[in-house]
């Protein structure tokens, strides 16, 4: 189960992208901190990148999403 923070909101991504990169990702990285980072598209092909919080029930809850930096650019296939 996934929830969306108020936090994810700030750069203007919405609920319907942040779902469907979550949906639909590209790549999924987990992180040492206990959270994943997934890249991939929009509704409108853009890539986003999204950041969830995993709890120990192994839900999730994003946090972050924006337009996905260059540093993420080498971590998704290009075909």
């Amino acid at each position: 189960m996934r929830k969306l923070h108020r936090s994810a909101f700030k750069h203007g991504i919405s609920a319907s992208d942040i779902e469907h990169v979550l949906k639909h990702p590209m790549r999924v990285i987990p992180q040492e901190d206990g959270t994943r980072v997934y890249l991939g598209p929009a509704r409108n092909a853009e890539l986003l990148e999204v950041i969830t919080l995993v709890r120990a029930d192994n839900s999730e809850t994003a946090v972050h999403a924006m337009k996905m930096r260059a540093k993420y650019a080498t971590l998704v296939p290009t075909e």
